[in-house]
């Protein structure tokens, strides 16, 4: 009862941070929700700020297996197309930590870190991605456009979700995002590796 107890906290907190904001919603709140008394809430986390780090936590895990995924051959358009997805559908489950993100990281020193590592193995794997690309003879970029590339690709994964919410406020849309990273791309593909990535952007769309 108290594993099942400590859940439900989690799965509710989620839900009232991604859709009040976390600054918003208090342990009472989440308390009353539940219909628990503060007391149980604080059985379970001591502080909003262990209830936090929980969530990040479980965040962190799910990035880092979809970034760190192992692959066993060169990734193509549909590789890219498909882990991008996943990734925003992480995003958008996890939201309130990207709808809040400049104040989290300011409050909670240790998150600030962390979220820099999950940043840098963004740019890692789209580095890896467009290597893989690159060496399979399905895109062409300088040294200088392929930085420049990694790091758009890292700039509009973390900010894409507040622009888009504001801009439609009509839900997560990871299909969107993902052919919003696809069109930064875009350019610099050659041969049938374009033709690929708008049959692909026709079949999601």
């Amino acid at each position: 009862m108290a594993r099942n107890t400590r859940q439900r906290i989690l799965e509710t907190a989620l839900v009232l941070f991604n859709d009040e904001g976390e600054p918003n919603v208090t342990t009472n709140r989440i308390a009353d929700e539940l219909d628990i008394s503060p007391g149980n809430l604080h059985y379970h986390f001591r502080t909003k700020s262990d209830l936090i780090e929980t969530l990040f936590a479980s965040f962190e895990h799910r990035m880092l297996e979809i970034l760190a995924a192992p692959e066993e051959r060169a990734a193509n358009i549909e590789d890219i197309w498909f882990l991008l997805h996943v990734a925003f559908e992480t995003i958008g489950e996890y939201r309130f930590i990207y709808r809040d993100l400049i104040d989290l990281c300011h409050r909670y020193r240790g998150l600030h870190q962390r979220f820099r590592g999950i940043l840098r193995l963004t740019m890692q794997s789209a580095r890896g991605l467009c290597d893989d690309l690159i060496a399979d003879g399905q895109m062409q970029a300088s040294a200088r456009e392929l930085e420049a590339l990694i790091r758009n690709i890292a700039l509009v994964s973390t900010f894409w979700l507040a622009f888009d919410q504001v801009q439609d406020a009509d839900g997560v849309r990871p299909d969107r995002a993902a052919w919003q990273v696809m069109s930064l791309i875009s350019p610099y593909l050659v041969g049938s590796s374009r033709e690929h990535l708008q049959a692909l952007a026709d079949a999601y769309g």
